[in-house]
């Protein structure tokens, strides 16, 4: 069995739960790679990644490279005389660091791979209505999210999964992943499968925009209901809310569909003492949980409290 000395690549709170599977599996991580510390809130206060708190609790060797090309983090890293690389929700490397330990770099991809290659798979998954999921182990190669694959094992999508939801699957499960590809590494039994572009596995995972996030209400029941469980909790879906002819844009999280015939405007807002919905085709959205500009977000029964929809309100 072959000894593995690990560089582990990693920066958000998916990839924490990877490392701490291989500390707890008794893998040797010689060294951590993750984003330099970031300003963030009011204040602008440096953050460290989630990555390098855990990876500092742990006393492990953290590198924080802003440029991955540069010659000495390259010498640092060659320093650390690592045979195995693993990345989890990193960022793409340049080939002189991927092919760099002698057992090769491997990513956790959060698919099936082929499918939701890109920045978003998470969100895409859940927008598009897939009833599946899963993750993939595979070698990286010179282009994104299309090297030779080791493992993967798949997971349902719950009709009323959020990315979130999703998220937390997909972390937990990833995480024993790596944990078996590691071993098939060691005891040198990884076959590989080439991963092969169909009709039916060529769905994209592209990155996020605001845009993206827009809720276009002439769109069916189904479609409005899956965009917006799969833009929540981040970066929550929106939408232009006229109230009595003042118009602003608010965020919407937590939502029900119910499928109904009906004869009102499509966006036209109905509300009571508890429950606000817009109608949309066949049916309404019934929202759960808004935030309106400058508000924390709000359960809409709390909102309903003290905020008047008037009887002309709609969403566009």
């Amino acid at each position: 069995m072959t000894d593995v000395r690990i560089v582990f690549m990693g920066t958000p709170d998916f990839a924490v739960a990877t490392l701490k599977a291989l500390i707890d599996n008794k893998f040797n991580v010689v060294g951590v790679i993750t984003a330099p510390d970031r300003p963030s809130g009011r204040g602008r206060k440096l953050n460290q990644s989630a990555v390098k708190k855990y990876a500092l609790e742990q006393q492990l060797t953290v590198l924080q490279p802003t440029n991955l090309k540069n010659e000495s983090f390259i010498d640092e890293l060659k320093s650390l005389h690592a045979n195995l690389q693993i990345v989890v929700a990193f960022r793409m490397l340049p080939k002189v660091v991927w092919q760099l330990p002698t057992l090769g770099t491997f990513n956790l991809h959060a698919s099936l791979l082929p499918n939701y290659r890109g920045a978003a798979p998470i969100h895409w998954a859940v927008i598009n209505g897939e009833t599946k999921s899963g993750v993939t182990t595979f070698f990286i190669d010179e282009k994104i999210d299309t090297g030779e694959i080791i493992l993967q094992e798949e997971t349902t999508i719950d009709e009323s999964d959020t990315t979130g939801d999703l998220h937390d699957k997909l972390m937990n499960i990833g995480s024993q992943l790596v944990v078996k590809t590691v071993e098939l590494i060691q005891k040198g039994k990884v076959k590989t499968i080439v991963q092969s572009i169909t009709k039916d596995t060529n769905l994209k995972a592209p990155k996020i925009f605001k845009e993206t996030c827009k809720i276009d209400w002439q769109l069916p029941l189904d479609a409005i209901y899956n965009k917006i469980r799969g833009l929540n909790p981040y970066p929550g879906s929106w939408s232009v809310l006229n109230n009595n002819g003042v118009a602003f844009e608010v965020k919407i999280y937590k939502v029900r569909k119910v499928k109904e015939n009906h004869h009102n405007t499509i966006g036209e807002i109905t509300c009571t003492k508890n429950e606000l919905k817009v109608a949309v085709e066949n049916g309404y959205i019934f929202i759960d949980e808004i935030q309106l500009p400058n508000k924390r977000k709000m359960k809409v029964k709390d909102l309903l409290n003290g905020y008047t929809f008037h009887r002309n309100a709609f969403l566009k």
